[in-house]
This record gives C-alpha cells, structure tokens and sequence, in this order.
C-alpha cells in the first residue's frame, strides 16, 4: 500500500489559513532544542525522529512485570511507549492522591527510559480506554446536572486543574526538557467525539502549562472529528484502524507538521455476551508499513493490553460492561506472551528500522504453573452481612448522594397488603435482585432498561429488599454522567388501579471502594442461597501465572489473597481469570468470591491457558421472551436516497423534520450486491444538524445480528464507536435472509428529528454490508411489543 499524496506538498487556498506552524507546538526554547514538532518531521536534538510507539497501561499490568513488558515493547520495534493517567486511579477519594506501588507512574517512566524507550504521556483529565467512568472520578457525580462533564462548568474545571497540577507535580521531573524521557503530553482525549468547545481545549491546555509542562501538546481524534476539533494551539494526530491515507490526508488539510496515528487498533476491547474480538495481523502490518513508508509516526493502542484488575473496567454504551481481561488481541498478550501477530509485527517493522539500528530479543514467557481444582466450602450470605450503618430516605437517590462510590447496595421497604402488581424504579443502574419476605422473585437490568418486577397479591404487610450491584461506569460519550444505584421514585401498581408511592427505604452499602476492598465477614461451613460471598484456598510449592477456571461460577468478583483480582461473567466471552505469579505466595492462598446468582459448582482451578471466547449465553440472568414486531405496513418513509460509496462519514437532511418516539433506517441494497446490511455508526440530528442526545436510546428491533463469528451485535450502531458495527447476521438459520434488512432505534421520547449522520463500516472497499439504497421511517410505533 502506497500513500496516495507527498506529505511536504505545500498547503493550498484555505488550507493555508488553518495551517499551524512550527512555534505553537513547543511552548519553550529549551523544549525546541531538545524535542521539536517540525513541519516535516518531529526533531530530537534538532535531528528527525520517527516515533514508533505502542500503548501500554501500567494500572493493567502488575508492576513486577512492567520491564517485561516494556522489554517486549522494544523488541516488536518500537521506540516509545504511551501511558495513560487515570484520574480517579489517583484520586478515588476527592484531596487524597495516590501515587505508591501499582500506581507509581513516575517510576513506570524511569523504567521505560531504562530499556531505551521514550514516553508519551496521556493525563487527560478524560481518558475513555474502557476504564470506569473514562478515567474521571466518581464523586464528580454529588453535583447536580447531567451536562457539566468535559465542559468549562466550574463544576468541572476546578477539580481538573487540581488533577492536573498534581500530575505536574509528580511528572513534570520526567520531561526530556529536565532529562527525562516524556517527549510529548495530551491534552484530553478525542474531544471530538463528545463536544465542539474549542475553548474548552484551551482550558485544558492552559492548565497543562500551568502545571509545569513545557514539551510539545497534542490533542488525538478519529479521522472524522480532527478538522471539527483541531485549533492552532495544538497539534493534531489522528486515530484509526484502517485507512492510514485518509487519516493522513486529514491531518495535512489542518496543519504542517509531520503525519502521525495516535491510535492504530492492533485489535478491540471485549464486552461482557459479545464474542472475543480480534484484528488482522496482515492488514495492520501493511498499515502500519505504509505510515512509516510516509514518513509517518503511529502509537498502536494497544501494544499490550493486559488486565483490568479490581474494580476498574468500565462499559461501553449504553451500557455493554467491559470484561475484565484487556487482551484486545495485542500483539503482547494479555499475560504478557508474544505469539505469530508479535512476529508479525516485528517482521514488519524490521525492513524500514533507521539504518543501523538493530532489535533485541523478545524476553521470555515468563513462568505459568496449574492449580488442581480446590473447593469454596465456606460462604456468607450478602444480606446477612450488611454493615450496621444504615441510610434512611423517603425515596431512594444515586448512591453518590449518599458518598457510596460502588459495590453493594441493600434497599428495604414495606409494603400494605394488596393484590398483584407491579413494582418498577425510574431506573436501576446496573443490576438488581429484588426479594419479598426473603423469597426472590424478579431482576432489573438496565442493559435491556427492565426497570420492573410483578408482585404477587399479598394477605398481609411485606418486606421488600432489592439488593444493587454496581458493575461499571459507562466510560464514553455523554453516558458518563452514569450515577449508580436504585433510582425514586419507587412505585407499585396494582393490576387494576393507579400507581402508588413505595416510600421509606432504609439502605445499607458493601463499598468496596478504590481497590475492592473486603468487608468483614462471618463464615459458616455450609452453602448459602442466593448472593453470597465464598472462600477457599490452595497450596503451592512454586508460582507463576496461571487462569483461574471460573466457568462453574456465576456473576461477581474474586479476591486472591485479599487483593480484588476483577469481575467475572459465566455468559463469557472470557471463562478465565489471569492471577499474575508474584500475586501467589509459596504455601497457602486464599481465595473470596463473590457470586451474586450461586455457583453451579464452587469449585475453581488453575489452567495453564485462558479462555477468551467461549459465550454461554444461557447463563445470562432470565429476561422474559421478547414480543417485539416491526409495524411499517402502511408507513410511509419520510426520506428515500442512496448513500455515496465508500467509507467516510455522510450527512443526510430530511425534505421536512419529522417527530416520533422511533427511528427506523431500512436498507434496501448493499454496494457489493451481497444480502447484508452493516452500519457503524447512526446519529440524528436535530433542524440545525447538530446531533440529538442519544444517552437514552434503545435497539428496539433488528432483522438480525451476527453473533457467533463477530460481534455484529445492533448495538454497535449507536455505541459511538465507528470501528465497530451492526452487521446482520452471516451464519445460522437467518443467513441467507435478503434485503431489505431493518434496525429500529428506541429513542426514549417523542422527539423532532431533522436529519441523520451515518458512517459507513469501516475498512477497505472490500468489506461487506455497506448500505447503497435505504429508506427512512420514524414514528411513535413502528415496533409494537418489546
């Protein structure tokens, strides 16, 4: 593959007027000598530097392993290595910052300038990365309003230069301007997919330098939302997975300066029921060939993945949870193993290296041991091990309102005697289990927004318990105002008659806190009912990594040794749990798992391999069938057209708005004559083309979903992520089903909607389902049922 354009062609017409030049980028003489963005190319030492960079995330690997890893990282050949800060990795609690142990940034710095790579540093404030929240911290939630996140609200603007003072003062030692080995720091992170403030970039900036950083600033987006986000102040890189010629034909219409990728997918992230996800190694190593054939830079996200220990992972929205493991079929695999895409890589690579410059030797797997399966005989009930601290509320608030970060949450009320009913929230955030004098009878899951449980008729007073388990904060989009817990008002409704206010709850909370921590707990030798804590343990004679085998598991958490390991989900894709080896003593160890439906069998081992693709579907909490039916017989479509070919992102304005609850795009041909339908990304814009909040929509209907080779799920369309997609389904019973193919969004309410905003799937003109002709309807209720 050949880059189609000269990146030191001159700058032509407007293009010129956008252009930034050499001097906004290196905000000092001293930063210029050393480090320098140049209009062709960046300068170290006043001598071109091509930055070959690769992501790593030190919070997801365990810091006995960092130099492994980084070692790793040089001999795929690369020369830098991007870190993210986490804001509320350091700042859990609001004025206490942590930087010891695991979350010793500085000292990831000093070792990765030790093994001969440079640093680019991501501190945010906003991070995304499938982390909880995006990396902003969770008592930003106490203040009201669901739109001042990543604004210039004081509500948010304080706490951020607080973050980014201390990360200054922790960090700016590491720059190359005080020799260390930091060439360049972000500025937030792909602004352009949330907002179109520019002066809030300015803020940001600004309290970047007024934190001592004094290296060049950059600022990352799709290639879609670069020209939309760039200002002078800031020098533009552009992310993506396919496509490099767009991405950096983009790049040189906003500025000159030399051409780089901030982020190159080696792969995609997993969420819980999807399959695994993985990434061609030919296509990225012939991308990540014609960058550097370009001249051009690139940071592959990610080199290394790893793990999201403890509490940490976050969710997709609407809300899709991450899985623990962070593998995102890297070329260093979750454990750290370097495998047939990491020679790949390497092989790649090597042919266009400067001259003289040779790699070293990956360093060696490092150790993996098996554990015989030991058995959890002992367990103690969630509900009878509540804290004494009760909160009293006439209807219940987000747990923020209460200073409960996460974790567990027991609601109890009464209720009169009455006949059946219906017990329903506004909203549960995420899932909960709700009991009525001890016995279970239902579950809310905002995933499907089940919100309400049927009530039998009651002869007599009741006690009604729901107990919440917080699993993620959604990380991207506007969703990240997610405030946990059980929503008021609480309301019960007969099967004849009007809602009735359910009133005076008393709450108790399980926080498990920054790093999961365990709450004392009274064991007993037998097996509990219901949400439980478990425990057990093994004996070994040597260590190493292993994968604990929790398929026999449930839904919950493990501890190993009173450390939070992660989550884990029996409904896959990943059925194993990576226990790094310098978390295992010699001896005894001992395992706590939460399990909140009960273990089929409480019995768990150590593998020598994981699973990261096995989806037992089955074993998702029990949702009743769905009664959905599309109803467009006799509905007239409000717009008909073709979509322009190819992969860039297209924008539709209606002959006249249209109002109604649902939308329904219909695709009636593909460009590449086949019978399916995919789409990347849908959004709907309001009369002055400015995009519609979707943080409440739904999938009402699909004609289908490809779910076992890929995950194709529907979802994908309105996830915010144009690299993935809805694609219909290409195995089992549907097929062969021909077009037309339908989605149906639920948009939460009846609104106007003036126009739409479609992206393409993504990649070469060879992928499948790229929709040519379509139809558009919107109604109240063009799906019936749910």
């Amino acid at each position: 593959m050949t880059l189609q354009f000269s990146r030191r062609r001159h700058l032509q017409g407007a293009a010129v007027a956008a252009a930034t030049t050499l001097l906004p980028f290196s905000s000092s003489a001293q930063a210029a000598a050393r480090f320098a963005i140049g209009q062709d190319d960046f300068l170290l030492d006043g001598k071109p530097l091509q930055i070959r960079c690769g992501e790593m995330h030190f919070a997801r690997v365990p810091r006995e392993y960092w130099r492994h890893r980084l070692q790793a990282i040089k001999a795929m050949g690369l020369n830098t290595v991007c870190a993210y800060l986490f804001w509320n990795y350091h700042e859990w609690r609001e004025g206490k910052y942590d930087w010891s142990g695991q979350r010793d940034a500085a000292e990831f710095c000093r070792m990765a300038q030790q093994e001969g790579l440079w640093v680019i540093l991501r501190p945010g404030p906003y991070a995304c990365a499938e982390w909880e929240m995006g990396g902003l911290p969770w008592w930003l939630l106490k203040q009201p309003g669901d739109a001042f996140l990543r604004t210039r609200s004081d509500a948010f603007v304080q706490p951020a230069r607080r973050w980014l003072r201390e990360v200054g003062r922790a960090l700016a030692p590491m720059q190359i301007t005080q020799g260390g080995p930091i060439l360049m720091v972000q500025v937030e992170n792909e602004y352009g997919f949330f907002g179109e403030d520019l002066d809030y970039l300015r803020v940001m900036r600004q309290a970047l330098l007024d934190a001592r950083f004094d290296v060049p600033l950059f600022q990352c987006n799709p290639t879609n939302a670069v020209a939309k986000s760039h200002i002078p102040e800031l020098f533009s890189v552009a992310n993506f997975g396919s496509d490099p010629a767009t991405g950096f034909k983009t790049l040189a219409q906003v500025q000159r300066g030399p051409l780089m990728c901030g982020e190159y997918y080696s792969g995609w992230f997993d969420t819980w029921g999807a399959p695994h996800r993985r990434g061609s190694a030919d296509k990225a190593v012939a991308d990540i060939q014609a960058m550097l054939k370009a001249n051009g830079s690139f940071s592959l996200y990610m080199a290394h993945g790893g793990t999201t220990f403890g509490l940490w992972g976050g969710c997709d929205r609407p809300f899709r949870p991450d899985t623990s493991s962070y593998d995102y079929d890297a070329p260093i695999g979750e454990a750290g193993w370097t495998g047939d895409k990491f020679t790949a890589y390497r092989d790649g690579i090597t042919p266009l290296l400067p001259a003289g410059e040779t790699l070293p030797d990956a360093p060696a797997r490092m150790p993996v041991i098996t554990i015989p399966a030991f058995a959890l005989q002992e367990s103690a009930a969630v509900m009878a091990n509540l804290p004494a601290r009760a909160i009293s509320d006439v209807s219940p608030k987000p747990i923020e309102q209460y200073d409960i970060s996460r974790g567990l949450v027991a609601y109890r009320a009464t209720l009169p005697a009455g006949p059946a009913g219906v017990l329903a929230a506004a909203k549960v955030r995420d899932l909960a289990w709700v009991f009525v004098d001890g016995k279970q009878l239902g579950t809310m899951d905002t995933r499907h927004r089940r919100f309400k449980v049927a009530l039998p008729a009651r002869g007599k007073p009741v006690t009604v318990d729901i107990l919440l388990y917080t699993i993620a904060r959604v990380n991207f989009g506007v969703e990240i105002h997610d405030r946990k817990g059980l929503h008021g008002p609480v309301t019960f409704t007969p099967q004849e008659g009007e809602a009735q206010a359910v009133e005076n709850w008393t709450i108790r909370a399980i926080d498990f806190d920054a790093d999961g921590v365990l709450p004392p707990l009274a064991w007993k030798r037998s097996r509990a009912q219901g949400p439980a804590f478990w425990r057990g343990s093994f004996s070994v004679d040597k260590t190493g990594d292993t994968f604990l085998d929790m398929a026999g598991w449930g839904q919950g958490v493990v501890w190993i040794n009173g450390r939070c390991l992660g989550r884990y989900w029996s409904i896959g894709p990943t059925q194993t749990m990576y226990l790094p080896g310098p978390w295992i003593k010699r001896g005894r160890n001992e395992v706590v798992v939460l399990d909140l439906t009960g273990p089929r069998s409480a019995r768990i081992a150590g593998l020598a391999v994981p699973v990261l693709d096995q989806l037992r579907p089955e074993l998702d909490l029990a949702r009743p069938p769905s009664t959905a039916r599309l109803q467009l017989d006799g509905a007239a479509p409000v717009h008909a057209a073709e979509f322009a070919p190819g992969s860039a992102t297209q924008q539709v304005m209606f002959a006249a708005p249209a109002s109604g609850r649902q939308f329904c795009l219909e695709s009636l041909s593909a460009f590449d004559g086949k019978s399916y339908a995919a789409v990347a990304e849908i959004a709907l814009l309001d009369k002055a083309g400015k995009p519609l909040n979707q943080s409440s929509w739904t999938i009402a209907y699909a004609s289908s979903e490809e779910a076992r080779k890929e995950d194709g799920s529907a979802l994908n369309a309105i996830n915010g992520q144009n690299t993935d997609y809805w694609h219909t389904a290409y195995t089992g019973a549907a097929a062969s089903t021909p077009h037309p193919h339908r989605i149906v969004i639920d948009l939460g309410k009846t609104v106007e909607v003036a126009g739409l905003r479609y992206v393409p799937r993504q990649g070469t003109a060879e992928v499948t389902g790229r929709v040519k002709q379509y139809r558009i309807y919107i109604g109240d209720q063009l799906v019936t049922g749910n």
